[in-house]
């Protein structure tokens, strides 16, 4: 005997049927869950309509309530697809990015970049606010102070400097990692501030999940891309 749900008006059967074909397996769990299609939810509708009971039929509102639902979750499986289809052009415009910044000179906050003592170096101060005597100090790999650059008077903003690649009595120094700190007046106390400094890109990690790219350095390791101030050549 074939019972009838009393609030669908569908046959058990029917219901049986419809659970078996929209079930679905969880590979990485090996679970069964249920995941209702469009083309399950429009065979559900019609099997509704046949199988109703002629002496108390469904109302015709239901009907279009049903209906609404219907293109409720097509709208939403095209926003979906739409969704991915945006993510995978994000993540190839990423790719591309990335590709083209490698070997790259970028302009990144640190307070350490490898000198070539025979190019020298060029980098920024980023001053908060207006300064009466702006230095910065270079320091070897032994922390002992090579140069300092009196860059004197500056208004609050990007602060640049050049460092001919000598010591303070005007020796070439050795080619190697150095530590730049950069100090400001400011009201007459001495505050230290961001350093800007050139650094070329060896590789470029992705981000995963919507993650942001990460560079990573010759000789200072990995940056966020978002610290990243220009992009050299």
């Amino acid at each position: 005997m074939t019972t009838v749900n009393s609030t669908t008006g569908v046959s058990a059967s029917v219901l049986d049927s419809l659970q078996k074909q929209t079930s679905t397996t969880d590979s990485s769990t090996g679970t069964a869950g249920s995941a209702l299609g469009k083309d399950a939810f429009l065979q559900l509708l019609v099997t509704q309509m046949q199988n109703q009971n002629p002496l108390d039929p469904q109302d015709n509102g239901e009907f279009v309530a049903q209906l609404a639902q219907f293109s409720s979750l097509e709208s939403m499986q095209s926003l979906n697809s739409t969704v991915d289809t945006i993510a995978s052009n994000y993540q190839s415009s990423q790719a591309l990015q990335a590709s083209s910044l490698v070997g790259r000179s970028v302009m990144v906050q640190t307070g350490s970049a490898v000198v070539d003592p025979t190019k020298g170096l060029t980098g920024s101060v980023a001053l908060t606010a207006s300064s009466s005597n702006t230095t910065v100090g270079v320091y070897d790999a032994k922390g002992d102070l090579v140069r300092s650059l009196d860059l004197g008077s500056q208004s609050a903003g990007n602060a640049s400097f050049t460092w001919d690649g000598k010591d303070s009595d005007g020796t070439v120094v050795d080619a190697g990692t150095y530590t730049f700190k950069a100090t400001a007046t400011v009201d007459g106390t001495a505050t230290a501030m961001a350093t800007y400094l050139p650094a070329t890109v060896n590789s470029v990690t992705m981000g995963t999940n919507g993650g942001e790219m990460t560079l990573n350095l010759a000789g200072l390791g990995s940056v966020a891309l978002s610290n990243v101030q220009t992009i050299g050549i």
